[in-house]
């Protein structure tokens, strides 16, 4: 029996690591906050975490608008990687490469521009926290205003997600994503 690179390389068209993957999930299911994707009800992804490692649930209000922050960034990376995985299966270096240019502070700071008449008041004071709490970093290729309306648009997503609103995340970003299409057609 084969192992490694070459087994996968030796198999056939359709079976293994590069074959598309068959389900019965019906997409819209899972965009429901608290279901799964049966549209049974169930906790969020961190809420299940949470539950699986005992930790207890989460007071937002104490939370920095930097630690919303960092798992923000982990959540819309997630978002916009299976947005371009599931796009079609291709090498690595072309993931990567797509990806970036959706993740990139610049990026996100125009995202959010465009984004911000769509927020709640709730949404915007989140933003607004995020994007003149003061951090110890700095992106490589951002402005220091881009890189402040990154981590506000990253502390929204984050707060977002941690409130279980999936929906909403994806709601905001879909809408950002295609006023950025239509700016760019225009």
């Amino acid at each position: 029996m084969e192992k490694g690179i070459d087994a996968m390389e030796n198999r056939e068209p359709g079976i293994g690591a590069n074959a598309p993957m068959e389900t019965s999930m019906d997409a819209n299911a899972c965009m429901e906050p608290g279901l799964d994707a049966n549209g049974n009800g169930k906790p969020g992804i961190d809420a299940y975490i949470r539950g699986q490692f005992a930790i207890a649930p989460p007071d937002l209000r104490t939370y920095s608008p930097l630690t919303l922050a960092f798992i923000g960034d982990g959540v819309y990376d997630l978002v916009i990687r299976s947005m371009v995985v599931g796009q079609g299966n291709t090498n690595v270096s072309a993931l990567h490469h797509k990806t970036s240019h959706f993740v990139k502070a610049n990026a996100q700071a125009k995202m959010i521009e465009k984004l911000l008449p769509a927020l709640t008041p709730e949404e915007a004071d989140i933003y607004r926290r995020g994007k003149n709490a003061k951090s110890s970093t700095m992106a490589k290729n951002a402005t220091i205003a881009d890189y402040h309306k990154a981590t506000g648009f990253e502390a929204l997503m984050g707060f977002l997600y941690l409130n279980n609103d999936f929906r909403r995340i994806v709601e905001l970003v879909k809408l950002g994503l295609e006023t950025n299409a239509k700016k760019k057609e225009g």
